[in-house]
Formats: structure tokens, sequence, C-alpha cells
């Protein structure tokens, strides 16, 4: 058995896109447009581990109200090498941090449809820093 990937459904491909790649630091793999079906396909994956790729499902016709998110899905997991550096550029990008780097050691943020997104510090913690380590939860992930 291989593991493929997690599919996600996006209400604004451009969005997600801006989320996934340039913040988050995600590539692009490959793209295909289903006309006949009216959705396009993006896969994504982490540089250099396209092993465990992020399927991005837009839907080309708009949906009537935001795509519901399942309690069987939790999230998604990237081990990254500078936790507090990434977290940094998301917030700067616009990014609420849910879940602030307060131990080094792990974050959660959420992509524009609501995905929980987990970041996990490559090897051991980094030492605790401001504004990380007074920085309390916000909202849900």
């Amino acid at each position: 058995m291989n593991y493929l990937h997690t599919m996600v459904r996006v209400t604004d491909l451009a969005a997600s896109l801006d989320f996934y790649c340039r913040l988050l630091g995600l590539v692009e793999l490959k793209r295909s447009e289903h006309p006949g079906g009216r959705f396009t396909l993006v896969f994504l994956a982490a540089p250099g581990n396209d092993t465990a790729q992020v399927e991005l499902t837009y839907n080309w016709d708009p949906q009537p109200e935001p795509y519901g998110i399942g309690r069987a899905f939790g999230h998604l997991a990237y081990e990254v090498d500078n936790l507090y550096a990434l977290c940094a550029r998301l917030q700067a990008g616009g990014v609420l941090i849910n879940r602030p780097p307060r131990d080094g050691h792990m974050a959660f943020v959420r992509s524009p449809d609501l995905i929980s997104i987990e970041l996990l510090q490559q090897g051991a913690a980094l030492p605790p820093q401001e504004p990380w380590l007074s920085m309390p939860n916000t909202g849900v992930w």
C-alpha cells in the first residue's frame, strides 16, 4: 500500500495557493482542469517530499455555503526547519496563529478554508522566545 494524498476542497483557489505556496512554502506539483466536471485539481507538496501530497479541489461553480469540516478530519501536519521564522512569515501574510509556538515545538494555523495545519519544529524544540512565549491561543484549530 502506498499513501498518495489528502484532498481538501477550497472555495478560492488563488487565496488557497497564496496560503499553501507563498506563505506556508509548499510547491505545486501538477494541475489539471476538468471543464466537463467544472473543477480544477492542484497537487502540492513540501519541497523535496512529493510522496505526501495535498490535493486542492476547486469547484468552479460558487458554493451556496462554506464547506463543512467533519469531526473525523483533524489536521495536516508539516515538520519545518524554523518554526519561529515560518510563523512570522505567516503572520506577516495575514494568517492568524491560532496556537502560537510558545514551546518552540508546535503551532497551529488555519487555511483560508479553515483546514487546521499543525507545524512542528524539526529536531529539538527552539528556545522559547517572544512574541510567541506570551501570545495566547486564539480561536479553534
